[in-house]
């Protein structure tokens, strides 16, 4: 009968008619084509029987008997990759205890822990772990879909073990607060940077709990250890803590220390941040943060200017930095000789005579650079009073004409937005803004850079853009009538 059903191409009723006879080189003829997972099921024992265990494999694998083909491949084929890749793609309990007891004996622990965490068994996982100090392996395996429970396990090894940090880590996704910051507070900074104070922030801002914040400030001021943290903890706290007004204080203390220190782009760029933050929020800005901004954007502008050959528009800047040199305090010999040099080049003769003189005082005299010192005694000893005036251009709010980089309108009161590129107050009739920090720009000015520039980056943030994307705003009021609303008085 077997023979007439394989004539007639019934062939599970062959292979089966076959296997009662126990002609299994029949079977194996016919195996191709058979779809009865029994039929696999029972040829798949018989090769395992005889030895022939990869033909076992794939017949159990045909069969969907997937904890044979794993036990087949790690007790007779010593081929755990393909026990491991059966048991990832059929998430099999079984097969997964398999192959952990596999891996446990050829001591390789974290293996054997991620495969008892995929057969759910959690309890031998971490007590695995925890006897051969495999307890990161282990959390790292678990990941963000565990109980609080087991993080609260893991986070009582740690702290056992006096590992301050990783016990902070599972306390906070314990969601246990007060304990993670605690020990995170205990964790020592490693040279500019502290992973646990950046934790114990993240702490502070996910409990949202004033006492805690009490805590974390004590902390950062000093007042708990006598050592008081880089101010940039306490803005960044304040930032976690969605208290933006204070982290604005505080960034305007953190710029000013990196200003007087020197460091003019940091300051500028923590100013800038700090500002796109406040706007993202509809926060008024402080005045103080705007003028600092202005100030240390005016100053940055000065290369880029320079290097563009536009000697004017530098010197006009250096001007406006010359005047509050007090905020320069590093560089005021420096800064003070670039401004005579540039005034020099416009031909802002008073201008460079004036700074000039400043230069030739007993508390600069000495800290002149000596390729330029006898430059400037002869600018002094010899003044030339000439000076190319500034041109005027309307107020944006009243039309009432201002000299270009003035930043105040004597006639409306108003703070006159500037220009990114030329630091000049920007003009109703040619306005556009920067595609990437969305600051203001004079269109003509901003679009004649990117055409003539072969990379052109934004002034403010350094992001590339292109002169297609700068494109003329025909009436800014409402920007306008927006700033005057969200700047301090």
């Amino acid at each position: 009968s077997a023979f007439l059903y394989e004539k007639a191409q019934s062939w599970d009723k062959a292979a089966a008619m076959f296997i009662k006879t126990k002609n299994w080189t029949k079977v194996g003829e016919l195996i191709d084509r058979v779809t009865s997972p029994k039929i696999f099921s029972q040829f798949a024992k018989a090769k395992e029987a005889d030895g022939k265990y990869r033909e076992a494999g794939r017949a159990y694998e045909a069969a969907k008997d997937y904890d044979s083909v794993i036990r087949v491949n790690l007790t007779y084929l010593q081929n755990p990759d393909e026990a491991v890749r059966v048991v990832r793609e059929t998430q099999s309990v079984e097969g997964a205890k398999m192959v952990a007891n596999f891996f446990q004996k050829l001591g390789d622990y974290g293996a054997a822990i991620q495969f008892l965490v995929i057969s759910k068994c959690p309890d031998e996982a971490f007590a695995l772990a925890q006897t051969h100090n495999q307890m990161g392996q282990y959390a790292d395996i678990i990941g963000d879909d565990a109980s609080e429970d087991d993080y609260l396990s893991i986070a009582l090894h740690f702290e056992k073990r006096k590992e301050h940090f990783n016990a902070g880590r599972f306390y906070l996704k314990a969601k246990q607060h007060a304990k993670a910051l605690k020990l995170f507070m205990r964790v020592p900074p490693s040279g500019e940077t502290s992973e646990g104070i950046d934790m114990a922030i993240e702490t502070a801002g996910a409990a949202q709990n004033e006492q805690l914040t009490h805590q974390l400030i004590d902390y950062l001021m000093g007042e708990t250890d006598g050592i008081p943290k880089d101010a940039k903890y306490l803005f960044r706290l304040y930032m976690a803590l969605k208290q933006y007004r204070e982290a604005a204080r505080t960034a305007i203390i953190i710029a000013r220390e990196d200003q007087n220190a020197g460091n003019y782009r940091n300051a500028h760029d923590v100013l800038y941040s700090m500002f796109e933050e406040l706007k993202r929020n509809k926060i008024r800005t402080p005045t103080e943060m705007e003028q600092n901004l202005m100030l240390l954007h005016s100053y940055i502008l000065v290369k880029l200017h320079v290097k563009l050959g536009d000697h004017r528009t530098a010197a006009r800047l250096l001007i406006r930095v010359a005047n509050s040199i007090s905020k320069f305090p590093s560089h005021v010999v420096p800064i003070l000789t670039s401004t005579v040099v540039e005034c020099q080049r416009a031909g802002f003769k008073n201008s460079a005579f004036g700074y000039a003189a400043m230069l030739m005082r007993p508390e600069y005299r000495s800290k002149i650079d000596s390729k330029y010192k006898k430059k400037m005694e002869q600018i002094v000893r010899k003044p030339d009073k000439s000076e190319v005036e500034e041109a005027e251009t309307p107020c944006p709010y009243c039309g009432f004409s201002v000299v270009e980089t003035k930043l105040d309108c004597s006639q409306c009161k108003n703070t006159l937005p500037y220009c990114i590129l030329t630091g000049r107050h920007m003009v109703k009739e040619d306005w556009s803004f920067c595609p990437t920090c969305h600051f203001p720009a004079l269109h003509s000015q901003y679009l004649k850079y990117a055409q003539s520039t072969e990379s052109p980056v934004c002034p403010m943030n350094g992001e590339a853009f292109t002169a297609d994307h700068v494109t003329r705003v025909k009436d800014p009021s409402d920007y306008l009538k927006e700033v005057n609303q969200t700047s301090e008085d």
